[in-house]
């Protein structure tokens, strides 16, 4: 086990870590769950850099990484939803694109092929993270940068797309 991975392990625990705090009872409870929020997207870009800077990147952090951002985005829009701070749709939209990602990178990852997030992913997870650290200074705008982070959700699983049928294209006339 190596640091990247233990990060992302404390990124998994993070998640009900922010519900506890989500739906406490605490004063600043929500400032502290996105804190929270904000904390595991600092592990995530940590445990990137140090996985690639030290060539400590495994086949087993590249499947649990992406879960892990998946499992704790989606957590808190569903904590968002249901104390209405953001409509249900864009729940069920992310968790949609979210389901088709995973069982997309399963299904690449048994055939030994991995798509490499990319700077459309990145946009939009930074989208995401800003939009939800916005929502308690100012909900009306944070709730027009979270469909603005949606939509670019669709953007990035759209340019996977296309990545992966070039690639698959490529194979094919090397074949």
């Amino acid at each position: 086990m190596n640091i990247p991975n233990i990060l992302t392990l404390f990124r998994l625990f993070l998640i009900p870590v922010f519900v506890l705090f989500f739906f406490s009872s605490i004063d600043n409870n929500l400032v502290i769950a996105i804190s929270i929020f904000l904390l595991a997207g600092a592990t995530d870009v940590l445990d990137g850099y140090i996985a690639r800077k030290y060539n400590l990147v495994t086949k087993w952090g590249m499947v649990i990484d992406p879960l892990a951002d998946k499992l704790m985005l989606l957590t808190v829009l569903i904590c968002l939803s249901i104390k209405g701070y953001i409509p249900l749709l864009i729940v069920i939209l992310v968790a949609m694109k979210d389901s088709l990602m995973i069982i997309s990178g399963l299904f690449l990852f048994k055939k030994d092929t991995v798509i490499p997030a990319n700077i459309f992913g990145k946009a939009s997870t930074f989208l995401f993270y800003l939009s939800i650290f916005i929502l308690p200074i100012n909900k009306p705008i944070a709730n027009i940068a979270i469909k603005i982070a949606v939509v670019s959700a669709f953007v990035a699983l759209i340019n996977y797309s296309i990545i992966y049928l070039k690639n698959r294209k490529l194979e094919s006339k090397t074949s």
